[in-house]
């Protein structure tokens, strides 16, 4: 503290042990200057404010729990001691008018105005509250206030008056935050410079005005400044009242103390006394529906120097002494036993100072709580956080007749006001409190999939195509039990890739996925069904959907696989390639003329294999394969948008199954998939498609591990993702088939882990998720699909996120009318069928099941 500074609490102090009351309380509120990215500077002081970052602790390991607030104990002590500091815990909404600009930022492709408009009215309905933690840092004196008030009034009063800083002033202090900055980074709070429109936003929104946008500058300063920090506040004796421009109540605020708490804080758990701020609810006084309170923080604390706190518990333990020995001396039993107490706290608390490098700390925790409905809503909710902390052994109680000090307290750039409202412990005290706990998981930006269901609310972003730009892996993992959601999470996922304007490309091997069409077309995203069967022959030519110098020795490959093994084993090999070479010089090069050319050759091997082949273009699995293309059906492109291509009734042999012992459906299905593979794969390796976002979605992907080129596609498209800009998205029942896949685990960035009923499976899923595997941990995955009646909670699982937080979330849509045409259910999926067909219908047009147009030039099949 300057001298200036203690000379002006000097003079204010006269008065104020006239009245009672501390210097502090008496100071003239400072003047802000200048906002700029992490500082804060009034005419008295300058401060560096920083964004900590939370940690998802609800599904945290106990003991890493504790290493964690272990942790966070010593930094307060290594790096804030002698520093003033204030903690800040603020909650905004999540306001859909914002997202819907942000929206049109993420989305390209579709009806990308109606998906905003769709999501801004979600979140308005939802109203959910977002966390923001903030740190402040005293760096710097630069004037008493009373001195900076005379200042003031004298350059006023000769014209000279002037706004801001200089440059090399802000300079300076800017050198001093990022210096401290590197140093708070690297503790479990990952601290960061707050944003000057955070900051802003944090000091306009304590006026309960409509402000207008902070300017995109280095630093707010001038009229700017007086903008954002216009506001009228009326205090009584439980609360302010905040009035608007017109002079009308914006909002009630009552401030509340914290002057007890408990001789020791059991945590891990509900003693997390700021943690715990997002569990509080109350009841409506007029409806009676349960709300959150979100009540918000403000802690002013100092950490003292190890010299500092030495001298003053030894200061403690001499004046017990002292007392301890005159009561004795004088026969003073009354007061013996506590003041013999205190001495032998003190001597053990300096003990563990010395020790265990143990240091202490001042701080003044306040609750604040708002309400823009009613004094009468305001008073319900301080009521709920009143006896939300006695359960917790915790005293808070509305401070009455100081709410004007401790408001002004709480204020971002205002000082230590209520001294008596304090507490002097050690730094663990403070940690314990968990501030920076609680719910966190998924992007820090980008398209909101889902709701988080932890402790701290609040929305859940997910892209599945952000990895490769990150320079990260890419692959998405959706495990658990039929039934639970993970399909329909997985194409919603997929979903907003496409309207990302990507190549998003799903293989259903299970038939129930036609709900991701007709969403795609819901949004207005180019959508593309192809179903394998008889009315689609060639849809899954090579020749058609590799370039013309690959498809030759792919499409042998293929042939050698559907027929027999003594054909194989009679050099059917030799007339295949040459058929296959003759054919790709042809400008309309296509399996069945391979088969046309083999049909009529000299060699009776040959126009066997040509039989046989013909044969099967007439079956459901070979037509796709081998069939003669109709007039106006186009195959599989290599183009945005949203491309679904569904193989009924596909049996794979299982893995090591030699080609002898395969039935011919076996291996027919098993050349169908391979074709798919060829496709996916020649589309994401294109040169000309490098810069385009691709996805490859494959539901039920144990249809694919179970054979050796199904585990060579997965491996090579999760190895080469980054390198290519194609994301994987794979959905499976059974995690224990992933463990053996190195590569495919390696890539894995997000889990999505649903519930899952068997021991062995809860034991891999854990281990997809980096958890440990213990009892808890399997009845945490048993229970995630519950909920507290035991019915199904569809879409609700567990997320490991890329920076492996892991967290419970509710995956979300911004309509019921995508869920209901996204589900799988065999029901919903007639309904909507007979739904299109009406519409077809109505529209003079009759169309097969597996046929979806969506213009002149865009059938799959016909």
């Amino acid at each position: 503290m300057s001298s200036t500074t203690k000379a002006a609490k000097k003079g204010a102090s006269r008065l104020g042990r006239l009245l009672g009351l501390g210097a502090e309380r008496l100071m003239k509120e400072p003047q802000l200057e200048a906002i700029s990215d992490g500082l804060i500077v009034t005419d008295t002081a300058a401060e560096a404010w920083f964004v900590l970052s939370a940690a998802n602790t609800d599904l945290m390991p106990e003991e890493r729990q504790d290493a964690e607030q272990d942790a966070a104990a010593l930094a307060l002590a290594k790096i804030l001691p002698g520093y003033d500091c204030h903690l800040k815990i603020l909650w905004s909404r999540l306001d859909g008018e914002a997202y819907r600009a942000e929206a049109r930022r993420i989305f390209t492709a579709g009806d990308v105005e109606a998906v905003a408009d769709m999501w801004a009215n979600r979140l308005d309905l939802l109203d959910l509250p977002q966390r923001h933690l903030l740190l402040g840092v005293k760096i710097a004196e630069r004037d008493s206030a009373a001195n900076a008030t005379v200042k003031k009034a004298t350059t006023g009063a000769l014209g000279l008056a002037r706004t801001g800083l200089a440059d090399g002033e802000l300079a300076q202090l800017d050198a001093l935050a990022r210096r401290l900055e590197r140093r708070l980074e690297a503790t479990p709070w990952r601290a960061r410079i707050a944003p000057v429109e955070l900051l802003a936003w944090a000091v306009s929104r304590e006026s309960y005005r409509p402000q207008p946008a902070p300017p995109h500058l280095p630093a707010i300063t001038g009229a700017s400044l007086v903008r954002l920090t216009q506001s009228k506040a009326v205090p009584h004796a439980d609360h302010l009242r905040m009035l608007d421009a017109r002079g009308e109540t914006a909002a009630w605020v009552s401030v509340l103390a914290m002057p007890t708490f408990p001789a020791e804080l059991h945590t891990p758990g509900e003693q997390e006394w700021l943690r715990c701020l997002s569990e509080i609810t109350y009841s409506h006084p007029d409806t009676g529906a349960e709300a959150l309170v979100c009540p918000e923080a403000s802690v002013r604390f100092n950490v003292w120097t190890r010299g500092q706190a030495i001298k003053e518990v030894d200061k403690v333990r001499t004046t017990a002494k002292e007392q301890r020995k005159s009561a004795a001396e004088n026969s003073a039993g009354e007061t013996f036993a506590e003041t013999e107490e205190t001495e032998i706290v003190m001597e053990h608390l300096r003990k563990r100072m010395s020790r265990d490098g143990m240091t202490l700390l001042a701080d003044h925790p306040r609750l604040i709580v708002s309400s823009t409905e009613s004094l009468e809503d305001l008073r319900a909710r301080c009521d709920a956080v009143v006896a939300h902390y006695a359960g917790l052994s915790i005293d808070v109680g509305i401070a009455s007749e100081e709410q004007r000090e401790l408001w002004l307290e709480s204020q971002i750039g205002d000082m230590l006001r209520v001294l008596d409202l304090g507490h002097i412990r050690d730094t663990s005290a403070l940690a314990a409190s968990m501030f920076w706990g609680g719910s966190e998981a998924g992007d820090d930006e980008g398209p909101v999939a889902g709701l988080l269901t932890g402790t701290t609310p609040g929305v859940c972003r997910l892209d599945i195509t952000a990895g490769s730009a990150r320079g990260d892996a890419t692959t998405t993992a959706f495990v658990g039990r039929s039934g639970r959601g993970k399909t329909t999470s997985m194409m919603l996922a997929t979903l907003i890739a496409a309207q990302k304007g990507a190549f998003a490309l799903m293989l259903g091997f299970k038939g129930d996925e036609g709900g991701l069409i007709r969403t795609g077309e819901y949004y207005g995203i180019d959508s593309h069904h192809v179903t394998c069967g008889i009315d689609t022959p060639a849809v899954a030519d090579l020749y058609r959907l590799l370039p013309q110098g690959d498809a030759a020795l792919q499409v042998v490959s293929q042939l050698l696989i559907i027929l027999p093994e003594r054909m194989r084993e009679a050099g059917v090999e030799t007339h295949l390639l040459k058929a296959c070479n003759e054919i790709s010089q042809h400008e309309d090069a296509a399996s069945w003329r391979v088969i046309e050319l083999l049909k009529h050759s000299d060699d009776a091997l040959a126009a066997e294999a040509g039989q046989a082949l013909e044969e099967l273009s007439r079956t459901p699995l070979g037509a796709p394969l081998l069939g003669r293309p109709r007039p106006g059906a186009s195959p599989l492109r290599p183009e945005p948008g949203l491309w679904l291509v569904q193989v009924p009734g596909l049996t794979m042999p299982q893995a090591g199954t030699a080609p002898r012992d395969m039935t011919m459906t076996e291996r027919v299905c098993l050349a169908l998939m391979r074709g798919l593979i060829a496709y996916a794969l020649s589309t994401s390796a294109r040169a000309d498609l490098r810069n385009l976002p691709k996805v490859v979605a494959v539901p039920e992907v144990h249809v694919l591990t179970g054979t050796d080129d199904g585990r060579r596609f997965l491996d090579y498209i999760a190895r080469t993702g980054r390198a290519l800009d194609t994301s994987l998205a794979i959905d499976t029942q059974d995690p224990k088939s992933l463990l053996g896949l190195d590569g495919v685990l390696e890539a894995i960035t997000t889990v999505l882990a649903f519930e899952q009923s068997t021991a062995a499976q809860q034991n891999a899923m854990a281990e997809l998720l980096r958890l440990p595997v213990s009892d808890a941990t399997r009845a945490l995955i048993h229970g995630v699909g519950k909920d507290i009646r035991g019915e199904i909670k569809h879409g609700h699982c567990i997320i490991r996120d890329r920076r492996d937080r892991v967290a419970t979330m509710q995956f979300d849509a911004p309509t019921a009318e995508v869920f209901r045409l996204l589900s799988t259910n065999p029901k919903d999926q007639a309904e909507g069928y007979q739904r299109t067909q009406a519409t077809a219908g109505a529209a003079g047009e009759a169309r097969p099941e597996s046929v979806h147009r969506h213009g002149p030039e865009s059938s799959e099949a016909a």
